[in-house]
């Protein structure tokens, strides 16, 4: 007899639907499983076996095939036990074939029959739903599916819940949808920006950066609140729209990251040490993962200490901070992962990190700063739309009482007001490129001028020339103007302070 269960592999934050089919035969007892399993799909059936006959079900002593379909797509893990188990059941007659027809099912079977949980659970909710069926999935991730239920996914903790449904006798609730319409506020765990004293440029640089979602370098001595302030930002980052909230929930679903329900909305903030590698920031592995530029997707990646990085780390980030997504590839198959994210850095400004300190002396040579600031190439710098200096603070300012600063909240609300002017040209000012930026950025015969003697003077890529354009739109957006005028292009290069240091050194060799 043959039974056919219809289930979803896991392929980076896609779920292919793949075919379990399972036939029964004559001749000795054996069950093969074909059709490019991996070591935990071979495996499985050692467990489907224990759980079926710890379950009370009878395994058929028969020669047992099982296909997955299609043949080409590799197949890992173990969330096929439970297709397997439920398509033995039915080619033997112990549940009825008509009853996996509109279902999926995907699930790793313990020795007992118990469901256990899985990762990347909501791409194949969504998958199955574009196929006009519903999904049944293990108890444990009934939480994250909550976030795409619509009713049509249904859960159970164990393999007798499973067959009882199927045959009838007890039917399974549908998964409820979680509330994701109450208002919700970014900011919910964010530390408050008015815990910041003074630094009036970098505040005012930082609320720049997330109204336009532009990339921000901040550089000073030690202790003068460079990480305090990066910290910050995610308080004065507006919410997440359903679509990008459910981009980054499947990203976080397929990496095994907690979906929390109350703040899914809030922009995910991530800050991987100096020491890690290449691979754990953009992904990989013989099975590919998201790294931390995808787990930082639709939201902030905060590089401390950006020159101990490993230069080959830093520059592996070049690519996908243009275009927005990380191609990882292997012999057989190549995996796309999002990663359009916001990058905060930061670093001192030499290696003992007293450099420019109004009381503390350098101790390092012309040399070792050189060597030090060149870890951070040309190329990568160029992608910073803002380098601005955190200087010391004098004592007074810090005894200063947290009520005298602006909140995040009032920061928040010009930055919401700033991105909606940015969503009628459908992008955030950091994306704007082409005839949308050409529109968005038009400059009078003086700004032009301007601009073109900066370019000149400092030697400026046309890549950065277009990331000064993009942060002098999010200037104007943030003074409600249509235009872009000369004060906003003022702003936007006075931001650019590294190009401003690079430029007089070149002119100081000339």
């Amino acid at each position: 007899m043959l039974a056919v269960v219809h289930s979803r592999a896991s392929i980076g934050v896609s779920a292919p639907a793949v075919t379990v089919e399972v036939h029964l035969s004559g001749g000795l007892p054996a069950l093969s499983i074909v059709g490019l399993p991996e070591t935990g799909v071979r495996e499985s059936k050692e467990r489907v076996r224990s759980a079926l006959l710890n379950a009370g079900f009878e395994f058929p002593a028969r020669r047992i095939t099982i296909n997955l379909g299609p043949a080409d797509l590799p197949k890992e893990g173990g969330r096929f036990d439970l297709p397997i188990a439920l398509g033995i059941l039915a080619a033997s007659g112990q549940v009825p074939p008509e009853s996996l027809a509109d279902l999926e099912f995907v699930g790793e079977l313990a020795l007992d029959g118990a469901l256990r949980p899985l990762k990347g659970i909501l791409p194949a909710v969504l998958a199955a739903r574009s196929e006009g069926r519903g999904l049944l999935i293990p108890q444990a991730n009934s939480g994250e599916a909550a976030l795409a239920s619509r009713g049509d996914v249904l859960a159970a903790s164990h393999i007798l819940a499973v067959v009882e449904h199927l045959s009838g006798r007890a039917r399974l609730v549908p998964v409820p949808r979680a509330d994701m319409d109450r208002p919700e506020s970014s900011s919910g765990s964010a530390p408050d920006l008015s815990d910041v004293r003074g630094q009036q440029v970098p505040r005012r640089a930082l609320e720049v950066a997330a109204a336009g979602g532009h990339n921000l370098l901040l550089f000073g001595p030690p202790g003068t609140g460079k990480s305090m302030l990066a910290s910050r930002l995610p308080g004065i980052l507006p919410p997440l729209a359903d679509d990008a909230a459910m981009e980054v929930a499947s990203v976080h679903s397929v990496a095994g990251v907690p979906v929390r329900e109350g703040g899914w909305r809030e922009p995910p903030f991530r800050a991987p040490h100096h020491t890690a590698s290449s691979v754990a920031l953009v992904g990989g592995g013989s099975s590919p993962r998201p790294g931390e530029i995808s787990l930082a997707h639709r939201g902030v990646l905060f590089l401390d200490e950006l020159p101990e990085f490993e230069r080959r780390v830093l520059e592996v980030l070049r690519e996908p901070m243009e275009t927005g997504e990380i191609a990882i590839s292997r012999a057989a198959r190549q995996v796309r992962f999002p990663a359009r994210f916001q990058v905060i850095a930061a670093m001192n400004p030499c290696p003992c990190g007293y450099s420019g300190h109004p009381s503390v002396e350098c101790q390092c040579s012309p040399a070792q700063v050189l060597r030090y600031r060149s870890k951070i190439s040309g190329p990568l710098l160029d992608r910073f739309d803002l380098h601005v200096e955190v200087p010391v603070q004098e004592g007074s300012m810090l005894m200063q009482s947290a009520e005298d600063g602006e909140s995040s909240a009032s920061v928040r609300d010009r930055v919401i007001a700033a991105r909606g002017r940015q969503a009628k040209r459908g992008v955030v000012n950091a994306e704007l490129s082409g005839r949308a930026l050409q529109n968005a950025c038009r400059l009078d015969d003086s700004s032009e001028q301007l601009l073109t003697s900066a370019m000149e003077r400092l030697g400026l890529s046309a890549r950065a020339l277009h990331r000064i354009l993009r942060l002098a739109r999010t200037l104007a957006d943030l003074a409600g103007a249509d235009q872009v005028a000369q004060s906003h292009l003022v702003e936007a290069l006075g931001y650019r302070q590294l190009d401003r240091q690079r430029g007089a050194s070149s002119a100081v060799s000339s």
